[in-house]
């Protein structure tokens, strides 16, 4: 879909919210010396960026340096305190928030048809809508209530897209998506024709559809015109050449401080001008911003496990008349880091409440091994109270923890995790994403375990404590089971991955997310294992069957029959990790006849009810 330039309304308004429009001009939009502070440090301090024509600009920066902010500027919801946005003439711009809001409410067409602009017509704006609504797989009539908060997402970005904007800005927008939902975006974003000012703490989403990568960094904006491996590579040696100067700038200061504290000699043929000099250089060192702290984390381990940790026997597990996972059988031991891979809603959470004892199966059994010491990371981030404090949530009150043997008083601890003492006493409930995420990894790594269980744990996270927790997974001597859509994340840390695969089938994959995608060649979709749920016959004519209709009837049930042991004997064989051992070719073609069999059990389900509807009585 193209972008067309419309008219976005003139001058009318904007110069009071600091934003002027141009008739014409080199960028689309730019922001030139912007600042804005709220009571604090400057978020941003004379900043200036231009947004051209065709780009995706990436914009990086810790949690909490005015990301948001920035875009909130751009989009024209803020106004900054000095400086000003320019826009070209006849300019739309359109946003796509990081958290979804509450009033997203109708039909998917009625949220997506708010997004047009300029099309009086009733018919236009629902024909417009229709169309964007269409390209991104969404349902029209379908209530944004009952949406997944993936779903819902992808409805804000076809809001977004509804307008035809010139520059599209997007906060987060992989947050909370899973891989085919970040896969169809990356795709369908790089075929946008609009500029794109995009924030993400995926590096993989970053890698693909950036052009170029801007970074804000105590309120400084930094343009890198390099793909992200080498913007990774110039930025350590900015940094190091900043330590340089700093180091010799500091020393300066300290050489001539002790000048002026020499003698009362001294003092009385100082230089005035050296003294003069003397206070621009107190004045700078005050005026600096040192590059803010790091999360200092450290796994805590307790002493080894027992070398079986989960042992799950044909497992399964249904939900509203459907398998989540069948037969699945899994042995997780010692050492061994584990992913989980999956569409949203296909039942990932569950797998882990049921292997870890906290949910019955349905059929199968799990075995526990001994001397095990687990910490849960939920997805929900439910192990948090609301009404407590940072301070009171890592240690349940207490002044102190013990961290590998060492007794840290709490709010050091937090320190370590960028809470400051004044954050760490607030409670949860004013938190940030990205604050709670760090509160949890805070409070559960301040007990020694062995078995570490996480749940999404990227969502929220800047790239550089996402890299802090990978570095200590990879070196953590005990058990991970980890779920999670990061596909740069799973590459690093996890040695094999169970994958959500369709109809209850869940298999595992050695290696991470591109050992699976090699392995696989193509996906292969994996029918329901086990009889599907029961649906209501649909309304017939009441009418008699036809000869052949009886005969196609009374064959049905004997297909199914057959069909269903053949899905068994794959799945079996498939179970077995021997089979993957066969040549890609051999492991596709049985992957493709089991979705075959599949595609035509569903087939034969719904021919069933309906010649029962038809010789059912009509009421």
């Amino acid at each position: 879909m193209a972008w067309k330039i419309r008219n976005a309304g003139g001058d009318c308004g904007l110069r009071a919210r600091g934003v002027v429009v141009h008739r014409t001009a080199m960028a689309l939009l730019s922001l030139q010396e912007v600042s804005i502070q709220f009571g604090g440090p400057w978020l941003l301090e004379g900043a200036t960026l231009n947004i051209e024509r065709g780009e995706r600009v990436c914009l990086l920066g810790r949690n909490g340096e005015g990301k948001s902010t920035l875009l909130n500027l751009a989009a024209g919801r803020l106004a900054p305190d000095a400086g000003e946005v320019v826009r070209a003439r006849d300019l739309s711009v359109a946003m796509m928030p990081q958290v979804v809001p509450a009033d997203l409410a109708g039909t998917v067409l009625d949220a997506v048809g708010r997004g047009v602009r300029d099309q009086p017509a009733a018919w236009r704006r629902e024909t417009q809508a229709r169309q964007v609504i269409s390209r991104m797989g969404l349902e029209a009539a379908a209530d944004c209530a009952a949406l997944s908060g993936g779903m819902k997402r992808r409805v804000l970005l076809a809001q977004a897209l509804a307008g035809e904007p010139d520059v599209l800005l997007l906060d987060e927008p992989t947050n909370h998506l899973d891989v085919e939902a970040i896969e169809w975006m990356e795709g369908f974003l790089s075929r946008v024709s609009g500029a794109i000012l995009f924030v993400t703490h995926d590096r993989a989403f970053l890698r693909r559809l950036a052009t170029r990568i801007v970074e804000l960094d105590r309120g400084r904006l930094r343009s890198w015109d390099c793909p992200y491996d080498q913007y990774l590579e110039r930025k350590a040696a900015a940094l190091e050449d900043e330590e340089r100067q700093a180091a010799v700038f500091d020393k300066k200061l300290a050489q001539e401080e002790a000048w002026l504290r020499r003698g009362v000699k001294a003092r009385r043929t100082r230089n005035e001008g050296r003294v003069r000099e003397l206070m621009k250089l107190r004045a700078e060192r005050a005026a600096r911003r040192d590059p803010g702290g790091r999360v200092q984390a450290v796994l805590q381990e307790a002493g080894r496990s027992g070398y079986k940790v989960i042992a799950a026997t044909g497992l399964g597990r249904a939900c509203d008349g459907r398998w989540l996972f069948r037969r699945l059988n899994v042995e997780i031991n010692r050492g061994d880091k584990v992913g989980i891979l999956g569409p949203n809603g296909c039942g990932k959470s569950t797998l882990i409440r049921v292997l870890l004892g906290r949910e019955a199966p349905d059929e199968g059994r799990v075995e526990h091994g001994t001397r095990l010491e687990i910490a849960y990371f939920d997805q929900l981030r439910e192990a948090l109270d609301e009404t407590r404090t940072v301070f009171d949530s890592v240690a349940d009150g207490n002044e102190f923890v013990t961290v590998n043997g060492r007794r840290r008083h709490v709010i050091g601890y937090l320190e370590e995790f960028l809470f400051s003492p004044e954050r760490a006493r607030s409670p949860v409930r004013v938190l940030s994403g990205g604050e709670r995420s760090r509160l949890l990894l805070a409070k559960l790594f301040a007990q020694p375990v062995n078995v570490l269980v996480l749940d999404e744990p990227t969502n929220d996270l800047d790239i550089e404590t996402l890299e802090l927790i990978e570095s200590l997974l990879v070196e953590y001597a005990g058990t991970v089971l980890l779920v999670s859509h990061d596909r740069q994340f799973l590459n690093e840390v996890v040695t094999s991955t169970l994958v959500f695969e369709g109809g209850g089938a869940v298999n595992e994959y050695p290696g991470g997310y591109d050992d699976w995608l090699a392995q696989r060649k193509a996906p292969v979709p994996i029918p329901e294992a086990g009889p599907p749920p029961q649906g209501k016959p649909t309304a017939g004519k009441g009418r008699k069957l036809t000869n052949k209709e009886r005969k196609e009837l009374q064959e049905i049930p004997g297909r199914i029959t057959a069909l269903e042991a053949e899905q068994d004997d794959w799945h079996r064989r498939m179970a077995d990790p021997d089979f993957y051992k066969e040549t890609a070719a051999d492991i596709q073609s049985a992957g493709k006849r089991l979705a075959d069999a599949g595609t035509e059990l569903e087939r034969l389900y719904s021919r069933w009810a309906e010649l029962e509807s038809i010789q059912a009585p009509t009421s």
